[in-house]
Order: structure tokens, then sequence, then C-alpha cells
């Protein structure tokens, strides 16, 4: 029943993935047409969730919460019932920001108990590697033009309220900062998001769960949880001005001392 448990997990994981579309064409473009299909296979992958832990009950006679992996698998599942209790209660529809891709990828990773075959293709494994460093380099990238851009904003919003045009008077306009930084923010949760994936699947494939509890990999999990966390509060609370470049400068800062740890400065960093 093990494996019939993980088969349900991974096709309600392929379903979740929908949702997780919706919630990055949301960061990307403030609305999304993809709601009512993504509810709809959120809704499937819950039903088919709750198959998986009713397989591994009856086949442990208990709860499955004995490993790392059922335990955020149960977690994952009641995070999922919580947000449908509360759509249907209150019609929170923004809170599917921050909940699509939380359950998405606390999913994906329960699924990753079971090890599956290594690379049999030595370029495959190099190619899929290079994808991952571009992912996240581009999700880099966007963060610092975000970051940029609220610096930029405070300044001209200083700038205005003080009636001075001072020595940035040919910064773009409040509105245009605006955008660029809900496009730009939006660009690299999108990247963050797809490079977390892609080293997740990468280091399942190339060595099955041993990467659980490294940390570096927990950082990087941090720091994807703190732009998730940004792009939510950005488009439910209005988060702009000073809140908005701190939370910026915070999530590039992390996203810098994650990527410096991964390409071999670790030790410099534990002095």
């Amino acid at each position: 029943m093990r494996e019939t448990s993980i088969f349900w997990l991974r096709v309600a994981t392929g379903l979740y993935a929908v949702g997780l579309l919706d919630a990055m064409l949301i960061g990307l473009r403030k609305h999304s047409r993809l709601f009512r299909p993504a509810l709809a296979a959120f809704c499937v992958g819950v039903v088919l969730h709750f198959v998986s832990i009713v397989d591994l009950t009856r086949a442990y006679h208990q709860i499955p919460v004995s490993n790392f992996y059922e335990s955020i698998s149960l977690c994952a599942f009641l995070i999922a019932l919580l947000f449908l209790f509360v759509y249907w209660r209150y019609q929170f529809t923004s809170l599917r920001v921050c909940i699509f891709p939380l359950v998405f990828l606390m999913t994906q990773v329960a699924a990753m108990e079971v090890p599956v075959a290594t690379w049999s293709n030595t370029t495959l494994r190099d190619a899929w590697l290079w994808l991952h460093i571009l992912l996240v380099l581009l999700g880099i990238a966007a963060l610092m033009l975000t970051a940029i851009a609220s610096v930029f904003y405070l300044v001209q919003e200083r700038r205005l309220k003080a009636k001075k045009p001072g020595a940035f008077y040919r910064l773009p306009p409040l509105a245009t900062l605006d955008n660029l930084i809900t496009r730009s923010m939006g660009f690299g949760f999108a990247f963050l998001t797809l490079g977390v994936i892609a080293a997740t699947t990468w280091a399942f494939i190339e060595s099955g769960t041993r990467w659980i509890g490294d940390g570096k990999i927990t950082f990087a999990f941090f720091t994807w949880a703190l732009c998730l966390v940004m792009i939510f509060l950005r488009s439910t609370a209005g988060w702009r001005g000073r809140k908005a470049a701190v939370m910026a400068l915070t999530v590039l800062g992390c996203s810098a001392v994650t990527w410096a740890a991964h390409v071999g400065l670790r030790p410099l960093l534990v002095r």
C-alpha cells in the first residue's frame, strides 16, 4: 500500500501544480483567469491526497506521522483543508497566493520518500542542474531589480513629499516604479520557485532522500518561503514604500547567502 500511497500523492502534487501556476500568474500580472480550474484541480488533489493518507493509515494501523515525509504530507493536507473551509466560509480568494504554492511544495517533498532510479544519462543530469542554476540566477537578478526599484520608490516618495527636486528629479513616477516592483517581484518569485522545484527534483534523483536536513537546503526553503510571504503581503495587504523595500532587500540578502552556500563559500560563512 505504500507504493499506492506514493502514487496518489504524486498525482495530487501534479494537480496542485495548477494552483501554483495560478499563484505565479497573480505575482506577475496581479490577476489570473486560472482560479476556477486551479480550484477544481486543487479540490481533486485534496481528495487524492486524502486517499494517499488513508492507504498509509490502513497499512500502518495508525495515523502516518512516523517520519518527516509522512508528517509534512499530513500537514500539507490539513493546510489545504483549512484553505477550502476558509474559501467556502469567507470567499477569501487572495489567500490562494500563499496556500497554493506552499501546499504544492510540501506535497512534492512528501512524495519523494520512495527513491527512483538514478540518472541514466549524464548529459540530462548536467543539463537539469544547469537549468536549476539559470533559474535561480534569473530569480536573484529579478529580486535585485525589485530591491533597487523599491529604494528609488522611497527616494521619489520622499522627494515629492518635500516638494524638492533634489538629485533624483529624473526618477520615473511612483506609478511606474510601483509597476516595476510588482513585475520584477513576480518574476523573481516565479524563477525562484521553478529553481527550487528543479533543485529538489535533481537532488531526489541524484541522491534519494539524503538531501533532506542539509543546512543550506533548509535555508534555501526559508528564502523561498520569505519570497512567498513578500508576494502575499504585496498582493493582499498592499505593502508599498518602506515595508516593501525592507522586505525586498531582506529576500535579496537571503538569496545571496543561499547562493554563496551552494557554490562552495559555506566554510567562509561559518568561520
